[in-house]
């Protein structure tokens, strides 16, 4: 069975750090040519097969989407491997899968947003990296309601976000990490949110990733099928076997097709500002909502 990846649901300035080198991405023909040698001699140290049971990261990825996930891509580089395989290091816009900083039982799905050295902000729903806002066309925005905390950030966090479990990575984050009214990333660490972006359990509430949490990125959907996330989540057997019949009975009709074997890549820095933006907002901001974010 495919391990279930909580997938938790809650203007032109200079920049401030000098850029980061940045590694030769993987071309085309090296993504598809990985792909196959995944498929046909991949075990579990190499690909694995998660699903998708939440809705943070909608619409890239949606409840019930299969994945196989790249584990090499990120894997340490060898004196001699170094050479021979395509590792890289986590960048901007990759989709990573990771073991929960609060809780390494559990696997997560977000997307990279900062790198070791980055100074990041929200304002107004508006993520701003090294002092430039972001143009960030795989962002959804699914609430009409404003959330103080969620949509400018850092600030002092609301009550309704504190938790036993992540209080004490978020408390260190805010506290020892704002510089300036900015988050500054540090080393060997990673900054994470989700592309629905209002509704996801993210390093705005946890803090950040470390390197070494990193499994890898999601390579392909192999499978997409229309369930819920209580058909994902729920591990009773009575809840199992009705989904499994609920398959059996509805395969075709409730399959993806259109999802099936899609290849999912991240969205470089390179091209932001020629994204074209769609409309993924709200109607109109009103009063402050005070929802936590899902899992």
């Amino acid at each position: 069975m495919p391990e279930k990846l909580e997938a938790k649901t809650a203007s032109g300035e200079q920049a401030k750090t000098p850029p980061v080198k940045s590694e030769p991405p993987r071309g085309a023909i090296a993504e598809w040519a990985v792909t196959i040698l995944l498929l046909l001699f991949g075990t579990t140290t190499l690909v694995q097969a998660f699903v998708i049971p939440t809705a943070s990261m909608e619409d890239t990825l949606l409840i019930g989407d299969h994945l196989l996930v790249d584990k090499l891509a990120y894997s340490p580089q060898g004196s001699v491997s170094r050479y021979l395989l395509p590792y890289e290091q986590p960048k901007h816009g990759d989709i990573i899968v990771f073991r929960y900083p609060a809780d390494i039982t559990q696997t997560f799905v977000k997307r990279c947003i900062g790198v070791p050295g980055d100074h990041i902000k929200i304002v107004n729903r508006v993520v701003y990296r090294n002092g430039v806002a972001l143009n960030e066309p795989y962002v959804y925005h699914k609430s009409d309601m404003v959330d103080s905390y969620r949509d400018n950030f850092p600030s002092e966090p609301p009550p309704y976000t504190y938790d036993p479990a992540r209080d004490p990575l978020l408390r260190d984050m805010l506290e020892n990490h704002v510089v300036n009214g900015e988050v500054v990333v540090p080393p060997g660490d990673y900054f994470a949110m989700g592309d629905n972006r209002d509704n996801s359990l993210d390093s705005r509430y946890w803090g950040f990733v470390p390197r070494d949490n990193i499994i890898g990125k999601p390579l392909l959907i192999y499978w997409s099928y229309d369930a819920t996330t209580e058909e994902l989540t729920d591990s009773s057997v009575s809840t199992t076997v009705d989904h499994l019949k609920d398959v059996a009975l509805h395969f075709f009709t409730r399959t993806r097709w259109n999802r099936t074997l899609k290849l999912l890549h991240g969205f470089p820095d390179a091209d932001l500002p020629k994204a074209n933006i769609k409309k993924n907002t709200g109607t109109e901001a009103h009063a402050p909502t005070s929802a936590v974010p899902q899992n």
